[in-house]
């Protein structure tokens, strides 16, 4: 009996080892297979789009092109100046032309009319004639030098507006410059001027008009300057209100050297340099006003001739007959 047991005990411990052994292996292939899901390397994260990289600039030009490029617009530049700057004096001439003609035309008219004054008129008494021939002579001389002492100022006015790059008044007052020396030309020529058989130093007055005030007297050819002095006067002003237009330079006409002078036309005879400066200077407010505002108030424009109108100049001049 106690053998018996002994077996049994020996029997169940063999059966107990045997599954032990059985058991372990699974069990560390459990452990194992748990072991390597727990090593799985988790799925990568997405990978961010790389940024877009930005285009590359274009390459600045090389130096020497750029001033080659630079040199070539300067040039196109100028050359499309001095085109226009040859048109603008060919105009300018073509006008300067048309206002010579009619000029000549009512010069003419004008002859006509003293001519019949000289049938019609009153001669001044032979004391009187040669007062006012003296007072020609000296007027003259002193016209004369008057155009001397203005030259270097006209230099230093030429180079100011070369400075200040007024193209347009530039070429306005180069051209008023050259009629003032060819004014001055005809001054000397005339130097032998045969006062006695002029008619305008012996017919007596027969106009009045006012000038700050005062009343002066004046014959047919005093008259007829006056009148000439008005039309030069708005002439010049439209030409040179026009420039400054041109050259989008602040309108003031009493800056122009053409205002100043004021001699543009004035021939030294029959009126006194005052009255032509005065007379012209209202000529030219009102012509620069119309060129420089592209208009026609006061004047009228025929072919490039600007005239200022016949009421107007018969406003301002104010003549009244004596006779």
């Amino acid at each position: 009996m106690k053998r018996a047991s002994i077996i049994s005990t020996a029997v169940l411990s063999l059966l107990l080892g045997a599954s032990a052994l059985a058991y372990a292996p699974q069990e560390q292939q459990g452990e194992e297979q748990h072991q390597k899901q727990d090593e799985k390397p988790a799925k990568p994260e997405k990978q961010a789009k790389p940024e877009k990289q930005a285009k590359p600039e274009k390459q600045a030009k090389p130096e020497k092109q750029n001033r080659a490029e630079q040199q070539q617009q300067n040039e196109n530049k100028q050359q499309q100046q001095r085109a226009q700057q040859q048109q603008q004096q060919e105009q300018n001439k073509q006008q300067q032309q048309r206002a010579q003609q009619q000029q000549q035309q009512e010069q003419n008219k004008q002859q006509q009319q003293r001519a019949q004054q000289q049938q019609q008129g009153e001669r001044l008494s032979q004391q009187r004639q040669q007062q006012l021939i003296a007072q020609q002579r000296q007027r003259v001389t002193q016209y004369d030098q008057h155009l001397d002492q203005e030259e270097n100022r006209e230099q230093r006015e030429i180079a100011q507006l070369q400075q200040q790059n007024r193209t347009a008044q530039y070429r306005y007052q180069e051209q008023y410059l050259e009629h003032l020396r060819q004014q001055q030309v005809s001054l000397r020529n005339d130097r032998n001027h045969d006062y006695d058989d002029d008619a305008g130093y012996y017919l007596a007055p027969n106009y009045r008009y006012r000038r700050n005030g005062t009343y002066y007297q004046t014959n047919q050819y005093g008259a007829d300057l006056l009148r000439q002095a008005v039309n030069n006067g708005y002439q010049q002003g439209f030409q040179a209100g026009q420039a400054d237009r041109q050259d989008r330079w602040a309108g003031n006409y009493r800056t122009s050297y053409a205002y100043q002078d004021a001699n543009y036309g004035y021939s030294g005879h029959y009126v006194a340099q005052d009255d032509y400066n005065y007379y012209f200077r209202q000529g030219f407010q009102r012509g620069y006003d119309d060129g420089y505002n592209s208009r026609y108030q006061y004047g009228s424009n025929s072919n490039g001739s600007y005239s200022m109108l016949g009421n107007v100049v018969s406003q301002i001049l104010g003549l009244q007959p004596l006779r």
